[in-house]
């Protein structure tokens, strides 16, 4: 399982971030997030910048690695997270979470196809990575 850290940006160089969260200062690499300024958050692991997210998703990102901290410490992890988890979301909010809306939006892995459809939905007709079943015309 990948976790990833929230830190706020404290300093800039080329390429670069010095970031602090949870206790730590890292230098990490910016490539995949772009121009940044000093005091923006971004979800952080292994070394490189993931993602931009705000103060808000910081703060619930820490309330749940706080939650996990704690289980793996052997209290109890049944409290309040002081947000809605992913696991009791509903799919049209995980593809909100997710920035994934619109009509062009892949389909969420587990999630019904609409009637009649094909890729990306699984029909082997209109799947073009489907190097194992030949059609016949």
């Amino acid at each position: 399982m990948c976790i990833g850290m929230p830190m706020q940006v404290t300093a800039i160089e080329p390429g670069h971030a010095w970031c602090e969260g949870r206790g730590e200062r890292r230098r990490v690499t910016t490539a995949l997030v772009g121009p940044l300024e000093v005091g923006d958050w971004l979800l952080v692991f292994l070394g490189d910048a993931r993602e931009r997210i705000d103060a808000t998703r910081a703060a619930e990102v820490n309330s749940a690695l706080d939650l996990v901290l704690g289980a793996m410490q052997g209290f109890d992890a049944s409290g309040d997270a002081g947000f809605v988890l992913p696991s009791r979301m509903t799919a049209e909010q995980l593809k909100q979470l997710s920035g994934q809306t619109g009509p062009h939006a892949p389909p969420l892995r587990g999630s019904l196809p609409p009637e009649g459809a094909g890729w990306p939905w699984g029909g082997p007709a209109a799947n073009p990575l489907n190097f194992y079943k030949q059609e016949t015309p």
